[in-house]
């Protein structure tokens, strides 16, 4: 495999797709070595068919909002890869969603599926549908309207959609509604995320953030050192900011920062109950603005325009977007001292800023093994809903713990180099892709 040859064939096919483009890259540079050590790979051209998805399905959602306009957006579902099981992954809601977005985490699925254990395939979706000022009715009409295309294509062992970014609990509800009344079945299994009086498993609201907690909890006993007393900044305040800061302040540390498209919020005496609370309030309010915080709490200060990496902490999680933390903020953080970094969101810190880290020889890991803990609890879910059973809080979350300290063992397995520094990105990609690439090669060419 010669990873530049492959690359500027995908840029001449897809051309303008940076995020997917940039995902796939930093996968290739990370397996070339393992995988031209398997020439039945290369014989199979195992990665020239993976890195393309299965399909993508793309349709128009139209519904009226509630001054009686009729809007229009666009709905995707990009299906990656199903080698190892249902295709599998979240829907996502936002202004800034297209084709190369939903491509770019629909790969990154694939292998964090993969790294579970559990036999869940890639996918992912959603719409350029805007939540931010909506009202519940008008979100309502869309998620029904998005629904009335996407029904389909799903299915408990077809396609198991979850929640992402503008797709929570209130409208996991309202597209599951929409597809028991269309198909005619009272099948819990076809979404994950739901609630508890309707197949929802407990945890699942925090696993994103708790699982990741457990990850970086790992990497620390690794490398000889403790979360307490430790300094946290977390970018974001959304559900999966939340699942963090929660269990980070359970563990001992302390949660400094946390941050919105407005600025940041200093929190200098880490966060309370009340806090955590607070910020669920806020990501519920759909203003989409982190300033409400400091007015709430005095001994928190607010600063305009900023981001969490401004803040001089021990760890930085990046828990809201794509390419979040670039290179100058990974310079900034540890100019600061800081001297841990954990992908929370999917791919959040650029190339730059993975360099920077990696250079300096901090610990670093990537989103599909730190935030793999969001769909691993969707997966249980899944199983709870086949086997119609409802598992406890602490079933749940030992199975998690599980999942999660199984996926740093291949971490480390894959990705320690001779002087015994853990290569978090190439472990996690190598021991994702060995796993979906021989079952692609025992399946056959389709």
């Amino acid at each position: 495999m010669n990873v530049n040859s492959l690359m500027t064939d995908l840029e001449r096919k897809h051309p303008g797709e940076s995020e997917y483009l940039q995902a796939v890259r930093e996968v290739l540079e990370s397996i070339e070595e393992v995988y031209n050590m398997h020439p039945e790979f290369e014989q199979a051209k195992i990665v020239e068919r993976m890195v393309e998805p299965d399909r993508i399905i793309t349709f128009r959602v139209t519904w009226v909002d509630d001054r009686g306009t009729i809007q229009t957006n666009l709905g995707y579902r990009v299906q990656f890869n199903s080698a190892i099981g249902p295709y599998k992954g979240g829907l996502r809601f936002h202004k800034a969603v297209n084709p190369s977005m939903l491509k770019f985490l629909g790969f990154e699925q694939t292998f964090k599926n993969a790294l579970t254990t559990l036999p869940m395939g890639g996918a992912k979706g959603g719409s350029d549908f805007d939540p931010v000022g909506k009202s519940d009715a008008e979100i309502m009409r869309f998620c029904q309207a998005f629904m009335l295309e996407l029904w389909k294509n799903i299915g408990p062992d077809t396609d198991v959609p979850a929640g992402d970014v503008g797709v929570g609990g209130r409208e996991i509800g309202y597209l599951y509604g929409m597809y028991k009344k269309l198909a005619r079945e009272y099948n819990t299994g076809v979404l994950t995320g739901k609630g508890m009086t309707w197949g929802g498993s407990l945890i699942r609201p925090e696993a994103t953030g708790f699982g990741a907690l457990y990850f970086v909890q790992h990497m620390l006993h690794k490398a000889g050192r403790d979360i307490k007393g430790a300094t946290v900044a977390i970018s974001g305040f959304g559900n999966v900011a939340w699942g963090a800061a929660t269990k980070a302040t359970e563990l001992g540390a302390k949660v400094i920062a946390i941050s919105g498209p407005d600025g940041v919020i200093y929190n200098p005496n880490g966060m309370t109950k009340e806090k955590i609370d607070y910020m669920l309030e806020l990501r519920a309010s759909n203003r989409n603005i982190v300033s409400p915080f400091a007015e709430r709490f005095p001994d928190a200060t607010f600063t305009p325009n900023k981001k969490a990496w401004s803040i001089k902490c021990d760890i930085a999680l990046p828990c809201a977007f794509q390419n979040e933390l670039t290179g100058e903020d990974a310079k900034e953080l540890l100019a600061n001292g800081t001297w841990c970094a954990a992908e929370v969101s999917n791919m959040g810190c650029t190339p730059e800023a993975i360099a920077e880290f990696q250079h300096a020889g901090i610990l670093f890991a990537p989103g599909k093994a730190v935030n793999a803990g969001g769909v691993a609890t969707s997966g249980l879910e899944m199983t709870q809903n086949a086997m119609h059973i409802s598992w406890s809080a602490e079933e749940v979350d030992a199975k998690l713990h599980y999942i999660m300290k199984s996926i740093h063992e291949a971490c480390v397995k894959y990705g320690t180099q001779p002087d015994g520094y853990v290569n978090y990105v190439k472990g996690a990609n190598i021991a994702g892709f060995m796993k979906v690439a021989q079952a692609m090669l025992e399946q056959g060419i389709i």
